[in-house]
């Protein structure tokens, strides 16, 4: 029920911000206008550079999968990851690729469960810091020009209340596994057994620390690499807009837009585009939701392809999502009760 309610309210806010972003005429013919005019090899380039960043996150995967004793070859890890983007780009929630990626890979690794889900774990964590990483690089260079208008400077203070606790919260769980207190916390704790899970994952992956790190480092190509499509959807809509200043804003607008508010993250991205490109760049509002359009569409792009691997994949089951989030559940809770 509170699954059903939050999707609800996820897609009435999303209808009512795309209404609002385009109900003005004259700015749906100024965006039609700069699709037409639009630099198609720019386009490509973003396509090409999310290519890209699929073929590190399957790199970065696969190491940590291979940490658990779980060898499966490029192809079948770049699948099961293809699949996972559509459901994480489509599903409310944003956590739907994980649950089918753990679903999936249960049925390539019979025997190691545990690690199938510990690998999935670390990759979602590691993803993070690197993120926080990249993220801090920039706020100490970057942060007097993110914050010289009130409205982006109280974006960018958002985003550093979300990445400071994101940054708590990856601390306390350090804390708890250092001190080996994960076992203590209540038994109706929220999280309690995605917390045991991750100092069981931690402990695994400390001892394996150059893979750990390796995975990391491909962490910040990653990054790298999701930043680069919007600065191509920039330039593909002719705008001169250094790289510096859009890797300066994908930060913000990338984290608070996966923050389940819409349906994965449409009309908050683009108002949030609205907002940084116009307030420090000085892109027309058409412009700018043009730009988080084409993005978008490239990620679609890679996401309709995850959809015909997904049509063509043969697991030794299918599952409706209510059964997979069921079985991942139980999976977490099993871990943390053995361990």
């Amino acid at each position: 029920m509170k699954k059903t309610i939050l999707t609800i309210i996820q897609t009435i806010v999303t209808v009512g911000i795309l209404f609002w972003i385009f109900k003005d005429p004259q700015k749906r013919a100024d965006m039609a206008q700069s699709f037409k005019q639009s630099d198609k090899l720019w386009i490509l380039a973003g396509i090409i550079a999310y290519g890209c960043v699929e073929v590190l996150a399957t790199m970065r995967w696969k190491i940590l999968l291979e940490v658990q004793g779980i060898t499966l070859s490029f192809f079948r890890v770049l699948a099961l990851l293809m699949i996972g983007i559509l459901f994480n780009l489509f599903m409310p929630g944003g956590t739907g690729g994980d649950v089918i990626k753990i679903f999936y890979l249960l049925k390539e690794t019979p025997g190691k469960t545990a690690g199938a889900l510990l690998a999935v774990l670390m990759d979602r964590m590691i993803g993070l810091l690197g993120l926080i990483a990249f993220t801090g690089a920039i706020l100490l260079f970057r942060y007097q020009w993110l914050s010289s208008t009130e409205i982006t400077r109280n974006l960018t203070w958002t985003l550093l209340v979300i990445m400071g606790s994101s940054f708590g919260g990856i601390a306390f769980s350090f804390l708890i596994t250092g001190f080996g207190l994960a076992h203590s916390l209540p038994a109706k704790m929220p999280l309690r057994d995605k917390l045991i899970d991750l100092s069981v994952a931690y402990s695994a992956y400390a001892r394996a620390w150059k893979s750990s790190l390796s995975a990391f480092l491909l962490s910040l190509a990653v990054h790298f690499g999701s930043f680069y499509v919007f600065f191509a959807a920039t330039r593909a809509m002719r705008q001169n807009t250094s790289m510096l200043d859009i890797f300066g804003v994908m930060p913000i607008i990338n984290t608070i837009a996966a923050l389940p508010i819409s349906v994965g993250g449409a009309g908050i991205r683009e108002k949030l585009f609205e907002n940084m490109l116009g307030n420090l760049c000085g892109i027309k509002p058409a412009v700018a939701v043009a730009i988080s359009l084409t993005g978008f569409i490239v990620l679609v792009f890679w996401a309709i392809i995850g959809g015909v691997i997904y049509l063509l994949y043969r697991p030794s089951e299918h599952a409706r999502m209510s059964v997979m989030e069921t079985t991942v559940h139980d999976l977490e809770h099993k871990v943390a009760m053995e361990e």
